[in-house]
């Protein structure tokens, strides 16, 4: 239907990460994705992975393309979205095997990814994982300039926004009791991070 939003950059990456959530997810019953976006990705795994029940978020201005995409893909396992604005939102008792999110991270505000990992420590099952797909620094470095240059981009339109340095994310992963557990390169200079939830008295 062409009153669906529809963004680009999500349809050239979802078959790579679905190479990589097709493992990460194949035991799991039921995932999250904060920030659902258009919708594609939701209709996308939730076709290729009809195992799980997938529950889709974002802000309320974004459900009526994810309800679009919803719609035309009538999938019984995808859920429609739940208002989900990681700076407010309380999704007590809600609880989940997994987190999945994608090219989020950069494009909020540092208190909205320390925000962000509190919620996905809250609604967690035993065991659980984050996985969050994007680009990163690591030891403050980029990876390649392409990534430097939009960093400065997202500076310049917003200097809250800009790529999140790994370090940075484990340690507000290990305030909620995660750790980083993997760590996937994917094409165009991202990567696939994975955090698990850590046992009571396991953490270090």
């Amino acid at each position: 239907m062409s009153d669906k939003p529809f963004a680009p950059a999500t349809e050239r990456n979802q078959q790579a990460i679905l190479g990589v959530i097709k493992e990460e997810f194949r035991d799991l019953d039921s995932i999250l994705e904060i920030g659902s976006g258009t919708g594609q990705h939701a209709v996308f795994f939730g076709a290729e992975l009809g195992h799980l029940t997938w529950q889709t978020s974002d802000v309320a201005e974004n459900h009526p393309g994810i309800h679009a995409w919803l719609g035309d893909a009538a999938l019984s396992n995808v859920l429609g979205p739940v208002a989900l604005d990681v700076l407010t939102v309380e999704l007590s008792p809600m609880r989940f095997d997994a987190v999945f999110s994608a090219n989020t991270a950069h494009i909020m505000s540092a208190v909205a990814v320390e925000k962000m990992f509190g919620l996905v420590s809250s609604v967690l099952n035993e065991h659980g994982i984050f996985v969050l797909y994007g680009s990163f620094r690591q030891n403050g470095e980029f990876n390649t300039k392409s990534n430097a240059d939009f960093h400065e981009s997202l500076r310049q339109r917003d200097p809250s926004m800009g790529i999140r340095n790994l370090e940075d994310l484990d340690r507000l992963a290990g305030d909620g009791d995660m750790r980083r557990v993997r760590l996937y390169a994917l094409p165009a200079n991202n990567h696939i991070v994975v955090w698990a939830r850590v046992r009571t008295g396991a953490k270090k």
